[in-house]
């Protein structure tokens, strides 16, 4: 089914999945259920030693109290807490029978982060056509552990129908976001597993879970992604590791433990004019919402994400005030989609490395092959969200003086 070119607040559900609401079967989310079916499942017979079980078990409490979640909803995000599960135990027995896995070193990161819908995908993608650079691919992040007691690795047909589904359930998202599981994805998936991250929040209304995470210590989350990407390093066997390339715009809400966790990192913030980015995201957070929910309500959308955009970036603010030594370079959105060969050739200059010709016809064809609006175009309306100019200005006043943003 094509992507239209244009869609409207409300968007209607293909009639199978419609019919599964009505009379298909409503799964059950017993957190010790879960727990014990992942040990069935990948024969790993122990309890997953570092699982913040207060963390799982508020985020199900949570999605039963006031998540909305529809029965496809629940089918759906049933499937992905057991791929995370099996995923948490499968690292587990790797750790345990290569320790050395640990002695990997993630050197010289370059670690982008934003707010929502300022280039940061663009970005990502970018820097990854770089032969020296290593990016997330998305069914590696969707699925990063294989499994140790099978010769046959399945995780990116998986991804492929994931695609797929996503593609059939809610055609017009991919006007939002992109979702090609053989490109680069957010390592937030991967902070998923940990049950802290941002990634619930966005999928469902859960007030109290997000608060609870909010207040919560995550430089353990942040260590466990470490640890799965050292096991991702020496999966792949290279004698020489290329740079990660990563990407999520939550580290702006932890950009001194992402810091101290990647001390040697190279950080590419990227800026764009709020007025822009927080109606845009509240739309993106609506459609993903009523992929699991029947019952999403926009104003929410926009007041939760408002709220905690601003938190976030008030945080990095605050950070980068009290560390000018902090390796960053900054990019405006404007510049990036004028001049992205540009863009990128500074950045990797900060780094040491350069463009060969070879290397620059690669980068021009990605750019040829993904112009704007490939999927269509994302329409949207800030008043659906209880969004005004007013609210947004007052939220990000301190971030667009500190950068000398311009009103697009």
């Amino acid at each position: 089914m094509a992507a239209p070119k244009e869609f409207s607040l409300h968007t209607t559900r293909p009639w199978p999945i419609r019919l599964f609401n009505q009379i298909g079967p409503k799964l059950d989310l017993n957190p010790e259920k879960l727990l014990h079916s992942a040990q069935k499942r990948t024969k790993i017979n122990q309890e997953d030693q570092e699982l913040n079980r207060d963390a799982f078990e508020l985020l199900l409490n949570s999605i039963e109290k006031t998540g909305k979640i529809n029965k496809f909803g629940r089918f759906i995000y049933k499937e992905r807490l057991k791929s995370i599960l099996d995923g948490r135990l499968r690292l587990q027995h790797y750790l345990q029978k290569h320790p050395e896995i640990l002695e990997e070193k993630i050197e010289a990161p370059i670690i982008i982060l934003g707010l929502q819908r300022s280039g940061t995908t663009f970005l990502h993608r970018l820097l990854s056509r770089h032969p020296d650079h290593r990016a997330l691919l998305s069914w590696e992040a969707l699925n990063p552990i294989p499994d140790p007691f099978s010769k046959k690795d399945g995780r990116m047909k998986l991804a492929k129908i994931g695609q797929k589904m996503v593609k059939y359930m809610a055609p017009h998202f991919f006007a939002i976001h992109p979702i090609e599981y053989t490109e680069p994805e957010e390592e937030v998936l991967l902070s998923e597993m940990t049950f802290l991250s941002q990634v619930p929040e966005a999928t469902f209304e859960i007030p109290s879970y997000a608060a609870w995470t909010e207040a919560q210590d995550h430089e353990p989350a942040y260590r466990y992604v470490r640890k799965i990407l050292q096991f991702l390093q020496w999966h792949e066997g290279s004698q020489t590791p290329r740079t990660w390339i990563l990407k999520t715009p939550q580290h702006l809400e932890f950009l001194e433990i992402v810091h101290k966790v990647f001390p040697d990192a190279l950080f590419v913030m990227t800026h764009r004019d709020p007025q822009k980015v927080i109606p845009s995201f509240a739309s993106m957070i609506y459609h993903n919402r009523k992929i699991f929910s029947d019952q999403v309500d926009p104003l929410d959308c926009g007041a939760h994400w408002l709220r905690k955009n601003a938190y976030a970036m008030d945080k990095t603010l605050a950070y980068r005030q009290a560390h000018p030594e902090l390796n960053i370079l900054d990019v405006e959105y404007k510049e990036l989609v004028k001049n992205p060969v540009s863009v990128l050739k500074t950045i990797l200059e900060a780094t040491g490395k350069s463009l060969s010709a070879s290397q620059t016809e690669t980068v021009n064809q990605f750019l040829q092959q993904n112009r704007q609006h490939k999927h269509g175009k994302h329409v949207y309306h800030a008043a659906d969200f209880g969004l005004t100019h007013e609210k947004i200005e007052n939220a990000f006043q301190a971030y667009r003086q500190a950068f000398k943003l311009p009103f697009e």
